[in-house]
């Protein structure tokens, strides 16, 4: 199958449009022929052939090591701060575990650490302004801000990040008299052209690339408008026709102006006790016969042998559900959820997870209050093309923005389903069931290392600690040389840096509705981890530089070492998590996990 077809079968349950193309074109050059569906997690491949897949997104997984290393190196100035830091990751296995599956998470890290390293390997050109590594850095990191950002909408905080670090480097420019206001204007359209131009230029070209490519009807084609639906092949709108006006006797389908927006539909189910016995109405977000309504007179005087009768303004018409032969038609009922009002909201597990409709006359008139007919039949009425309903470029990029924002907000936790809190991530309070349940089947379980994330909270505390005492002991005018000096300088400004990434890619959580998993604190957790890497290594250094003598410099050599075997045991008792495990639970004392399952909240 074509690199259509495994864009298809890959990605329909993903909004994110550069990881479907990224895995699509991946899978097409290693042999895979799309006609896997990824219905569901923990599914077999059987005969597919997912190991390209899988390879890459593993590739990009094992880069963020290494791109650690080069971050805090250049922060720090200290190998050893570099090592701690870049080992955090190596023996984490929360980390090994997304990069090991075809998952968007290795592929979001790899784009925000390489926007993290660009930015601080262009910080490091300042003597060098307009140079050729100059420009490069500044360029890629703008590859890689619009990379993080098509990959999914949290790479909007590292955007932020960057743009928080530019805005200062750029007043630390104006406050430099040296600088003609000339020279200061070319830096800063520099850095609107590399950082902002550009990323809007590839974040766009990403989409147009995506519309091109995967341009047929597939099962979520109800969350578009209908002109939207008009551009895909193998919708019943794409190079259609359907009489230009409606007229009694009509067969039609009625879809909600609002972007997003259902269909009219109705089934068999009643609503509740309380609301009446009657037959529910909703909007539904998918194409479907009970979507069908037929239009008649108010007074049921229909002749059907007849010419057609036009509709026209004003008019007042009865609506007949196809398939149950019922009119539709309000009563004094209080609807069910948003009483006496006619907007849009959930109906929850009464209506299947469809869309409550009500009526009212108080309304003012806007997309949740019009509809539009989108299927019209009748044979007695001539027919012209819908060609001109194809939207623009720009009509469509918007309308796909509108769609994946409001199906990202609408994510809500189904019954029985295990919502995350953002509390429980720092902690490590409660990992995800990748797949397997019981003790006869093959067992993953996504779990930060326990020991790497805990040492990450303390080291956390620890900084703030270190920072607060370096804040104060400069606000007093502490005479500091020497190392003392620069290590003072490291945690304000490399550290500091790092506790912004970490506080901007993790409070966001808390005011999102939607339901929220334990792997959405990988992109903080790396932040977090660079920054034990330099709060560990200037808090050894300080020991040694405070006691002054040759067994402190042992000591801190002994306790980076010991640092380090910490990480390497820790994996070691805990990579069954990872690489999969059988046999008995952990709480079984015949467990290859037992004796480690240290709170109760894990379930493995």
């Amino acid at each position: 199958m074509c690199f259509l077809g495994i864009l298809l079968c890959v990605t329909q349950k993903d909004v994110s449009t550069l990881t479907q193309m990224l895995i699509g074109l991946a899978g097409y050059l290693t042999g895979y022929d799309g006609s896997f569906p990824f219905i569901k997690p923990g599914d077999k491949y059987e005969h597919h052939n997912y190991l390209g897949m899988r390879a890459f997104c593993a590739a990009l997984g094992s880069c963020l090591p290494p791109f650690t290393f080069l971050i805090v190196l250049e922060l720090s100035r200290s190998t050893p701060a570099a090592i701690i830091a870049a080992s955090l990751l190596i023996f984490d296995t929360g980390c090994i575990t997304l990069s090991q599956y075809i998952l968007l998470d290795p592929i979001l890290m790899f784009f925000i650490m390489g926007s993290v390293l660009c930015m601080v390997r262009f910080n490091t050109q300042r003597l060098r302004p307009f140079s050729f590594s100059w420009w490069f850095w500044l360029l890629l990191a703008g590859v890689c801000l619009s990379g993080s950002l098509g990959v999914k909408f949290v790479g909007l905080f590292v955007i932020l990040l960057v743009g928080i670090n530019t805005a200062f480097d750029l007043w630390r420019l104006l406050g430099d008299l040296s600088l003609s206001l000339v020279d200061f204007g070319k830096h800063l359209l520099a850095r609107v052209f590399g950082l902002i131009m550009l990323p809007l230029f590839l974040y766009t070209t990403i989409f147009a690339v995506h519309f091109v490519v995967l341009n047929r009807s597939g099962p979520g084609d109800g969350f578009f408008s209908s002109s939207f639906q008009s551009r895909l092949i193998g919708n019943n709108l794409h190079n259609a026709s359907m009489p230009e006006y409606l007229a009694y006797g009509s067969l039609i389908t009625v879809k909600n102006l609002r972007i997003a927006g259902g269909y009219l539909h109705s089934h068999w189910h009643l609503y509740p006790e309380g609301v009446g016995a009657h037959q529910q109405v909703t909007a539904y977000l998918h194409k479907d016969y009970n979507n069908l309504w037929l239009v008649k007179r108010p007074d049921n005087s229909d002749d059907l042998t007849g010419p057609p009768e036009l509709v026209h303004h004003g008019d007042i018409i009865r609506l007949e559900h196809r398939v149950r032969i019922r009119n539709l038609h309000s009563h004094f009922h209080e609807a069910p959820l948003t009483k006496n009002t006619c907007s849009l909201s959930s109906l929850c597990n009464r209506g299947w997870e469809q869309v409550e409709v009500t009526c009212s006359p108080y309304v003012k008139e806007s997309p949740n209050t019009q509809w539009n007919i989108e299927d019209l039949i009748n044979p007695k009425l001539p027919n012209i093309s819908l060609s001109v309903l194809k939207p623009t470029f720009l009509e469509i990029l918007w309308e796909s923005h509108i769609v994946m924002i409001r199906g990202n907000s609408d994510l809500k936790p189904k019954d029985n389903e295990m919502n995350s809190k953002p509390w429980h991530w720092p902690i490590n309070y409660q990992g995800l069931r990748f797949s397997g349940v019981n003790e006869t089947e093959y067992r993953v379980y996504l779990l930060g290392n326990p020991v790497i994330w805990w040492l990450n909270l303390l080291s956390l505390a620890l900084f703030v600690l270190m920072l607060t005492v370096a804040s104060l002991a400069k606000q007093r005018g502490v005479k500091m040389e020497g190392m003392r000096k620069v290590h003072c300088q490291i945690l304000m400004e490399g550290g500091g840096m790092l506790l912004l990434g970490w506080l901007l890619h993790y409070l966001p959580f808390y005011i999102m509705s939607r339901i929220l998993y334990y792997h959405h604190y990988f992109p903080a957790m790396l932040f977090s981890s660079m920054l034990t890497g330099i709060t560990l290594d200037i808090f050894l250094q300080n020991l040694h530089l405070l006691f002054s003598s040759s067994i402190s410099h042992y000591f801190v050599r002994g306790g980076q070492f010991i640092l380090l075997l910490g990480f390497i045991y820790s994996f070691y008792l805990f990579h069954p998590l990872s690489y999969g495990m059988r046999g008995p639970l952990a709480h079984d004392p015949a467990s290859s996990m037992a004796g480690l399952r240290w709170m109760e909240s894990w379930e493995f």
